[in-house]
């Protein structure tokens, strides 16, 4: 449990715009209420120089590129060098960090994408975090509301951490890859430079620097 407490195992806080509320919060799955109101706050704040508000809460670095098929639903920050592909779906109260893609077909809704994650191809992120540099591979997905429509917990074992959140999709550390189709349940954490093998079904915590295949196969990678 200490482990979760201590963020900075997971990420670099340096890689967002949101630093500061991983800093003054817990647990990461604490952040995601505040994600909308924080975008509110330091949107206007933001470098007009840098910056273009095209809408109503919706900032957008003007280095990134958006296609104009993409849907950017506000509160919304895009960051600079960010790429928007054709039809993605951006429904609110996200942030896209600099040099990150969000590809063909892509969902998001309540996010923080560090700098220069990767989601390019068919994927659904919903109340989710995905550090820096971590890619989804196509078609894999966060699902974020259990089948039984039961408040999430964290299971780290035989121990459960209660969150008191309906909504928690995945957890990614840094440099985390995701192979294609695989399904992060709700309340996955996984570590930073783990592998999850393509179609897998992840569940609980997945310790960094391993390859996840199932539950009962995670192999923790040669130095």
């Amino acid at each position: 449990m200490k482990r979760l407490e201590n963020k900075a195992l997971f990420h670099d806080f340096n890689q967002t715009i949101a630093r500061v509320l991983f800093e003054e919060n817990r647990y990461p799955w604490e952040i995601l209420p505040l994600i909308s109101d924080f975008i509110k706050e330091v949107g206007p704040q933001l470098d007009p120089d840098e910056y273009e508000q095209v809408k109503d809460n919706v900032w957008v670095a003007r280095s990134a590129v958006v296609a104009p098929t993409a849907f950017l639903g506000g509160p919304l920050i895009i960051g600079p060098e960010a790429e928007i592909r054709h039809c993605a779906f951006i429904r609110g109260s996200a942030i896209v960090g600099a040099g990150a893609t969000v590809g063909n077909s892509t969902e998001l809704k309540n996010v923080i994408l560090f700098n220069e994650v990767q989601v390019p191809h068919y994927n659904y992120v919903g109340d989710s975090i995905l550090g820096f540099k971590s890619h989804m591979g196509a078609g894999s997905i966060t699902s974020n509301v259990k089948s039984d429509k039961k408040l999430v917990e964290i299971k780290l074992g035989d121990r459960k951490i209660e969150t008191r959140r309906k909504k928690i999709g995945g957890i990614l550390g840094d440099y985390v890859e995701v192979g294609c189709g695989s399904i992060l349940n709700p309340g996955s954490i996984v570590g930073r430079h783990t592998n999850i093998y393509p179609l897998s079904s992840v569940r609980g915590y997945v310790p960094d620097h391993s390859i996840y295949k199932n539950r009962n196969e995670v192999v923790i990678k040669d130095a």
